[in-house]
């Protein structure tokens, strides 16, 4: 069974200046200062705008939507052949094993807390500091090593080789969970050679790949990762929706994530008055309950949508802006870009930086409020890594408006801009003249702290 495809203008798809359109692209926001302007959506780490094409998918198959696994009726049919199908889509979109198994969650963290779940008993885990925390918190059930911030790739490597070769029980099950590209400085990780270090210790390894998959290709069996996990809502998707797909052996051994129907093949009741259950042996064990199967389609849809376009163009386009991001803010000396590996490592279109005399809450508000520009600011759920690169120690950023010291002073907390498939040249050209603007003139408006975030006073 089959829904029928979208209508998608090829013209508009191939659109050089927004290399696949997004939604939201002619959205206008007001100025305090008057009048209104495009928005500039540049906060894609946190989450990136959902393609045209995947919402065209998505609205094409709403009128079929039905229950998943559920129904005998043609609506049931077809929406669980299209959810069996989308696994199929993400399967090769990840290039697995032919015994890997795609275990739909709902988000990055929900997978590697499925992971954390079903390691065995015994298990070390090995995580760098710098890791985001849905990385750094799930493994609460077993004995963690939390590494230091390494300084360029190969100390990475080096770093986890040695900590690997000092376990003291090496034939225990030990696992190594680290990212692709960094959430903050969007650093590409030595992601194949860090494989290569566990697997040399008896190790495996699971790929956080919530920044690396919307910008770079993933391929399980190349880069030799055991597992790897991801977010619908970072890879133009929403719906909240994520993936866990690896190996499937800890998965198929464990208890389920969730107990519940569909997790279930059957259950039957004791003598004694308990039951008997006996758990699927498929991605199902840990899919319990009703599946967000448009969720799940609109992730396949976006999957579809990176492999037509070509992993090549993409990465080729959004090097040119991440070249101009960097370019524009190496002309303002009180701009201090944040990075582990150096200036000139390989990134993806994600750069946080922080500005001398600026409050980061106060310089992102003013980005929105007088250009339309939408950033974020704080610690990006990676608080160790940023008070690392900041050098700075746990503590509240200050009043809204206040600076947070003179020139040169450290910051607390930084600004991030993040961009990729369907961002305009004129987004980040308008991003690159307002921070030389703030920083030149100062804001043009008064701010205030609500809530503990800075926001125009009226």
């Amino acid at each position: 069974m089959s829904v029928p495809s979208a209508a998608i203008n090829p013209s508009v798809c191939q659109d050089s200046s927004e290399n696949l359109p997004v939604l939201g692209r002619d959205v206008l926001v007001p100025l305090v200062t008057g009048g209104e302007v495009t928005y500039a959506a540049l906060d894609y780490a946190a989450s990136a705008p959902a393609l045209q094409r995947v919402w065209d998918d998505v609205a094409a198959y709403a009128p079929y939507y039905g229950s998943v696994h559920r129904g005998a009726g043609y609506l049931s049919q077809l929406s669980t052949d299209l959810f069996e199908n989308s696994r199929t889509t993400v399967a090769e979109f990840l290039g697995c094993r032919q015994d890997d198994q795609v275990v739909f969650t709902r988000s990055t963290t929900d997978s590697l807390n499925l992971l954390a779940a079903v390691v065995p008993d015994g298990c070390e885990v090995f995580v760098f500091e710098t890791e985001h925390h849905a990385s750094l918190l799930p493994w609460r059930d077993a004995a963690v090593t939390y590494l230091n911030a390494p300084r360029t790739p190969q100390q990475a490597v080096e770093t986890l080789d040695r900590a690997l070769a000092a376990r003291t029980t090496p034939d225990a099950p030990a696992l190594v969970c680290v990212t692709g590209a960094s959430n903050v400085t969007g650093e590409l990780w030595p992601v194949r050679e860090l494989a290569a270090a566990a697997h040399a210790h008896g190790a495996r390894i699971v790929l956080d790949a919530a920044q690396l998959a919307p910008h770079h290709p993933v391929d399980i069996a190349e880069l030799d990762v055991d597992w790897v996990a991801f977010s619908g809502h970072k890879l133009y998707a929403p719906f909240g929706s994520g993936v866990l797909a690896g190996r499937s052996d800890w998965l198929l051994a464990a208890e389920p994530y969730l107990a519940g129907g569909g997790a279930s093949r059957t259950v039957a009741r004791r003598a004694d008055g308990g039951v008997d259950v006996e758990w699927h042996t498929t991605a199902a064990r840990h899919e319990a309950g009703s599946p967000n199967v448009i969720g799940v389609h609109s992730i396949a849809s976006a999957c579809r949508a990176l492999t037509d376009a070509g992993f090549d163009s993409l990465v080729a386009r959004e090097q040119t802006l991440v070249r101009k991001v960097l370019d524009g803010l190496a002309e303002v000396e009180a701009v201090q870009v944040l990075s582990l590996f150096g200036d000139d490592a390989p990134r993806v279109g994600v750069i946080s930086f922080v500005v001398d005399g600026w409050n980061s809450s106060h310089f992102a508000a003013a980005l929105s409020a007088e250009y339309g520009i939408g950033v974020r600011d704080g610690l990006f759920c990676a608080h160790p890594l940023v008070r690392t690169l900041l050098g700075s120690d746990p503590q509240d950023q200050g009043e809204c408006g206040a600076p947070e010291g003179e020139p040169g002073e450290r910051s607390l907390n930084a600004v991030r801009v993040s961009f990729g498939a369907g961002t305009p040249d004129e987004h980040v050209e308008r991003f690159v003249g307002a921070v030389k603007e703030l920083v030149r003139d100062g804001a043009r408006w008064n701010y205030r702290t609500e809530d503990g975030r800075c926001v125009p006073a009226v």
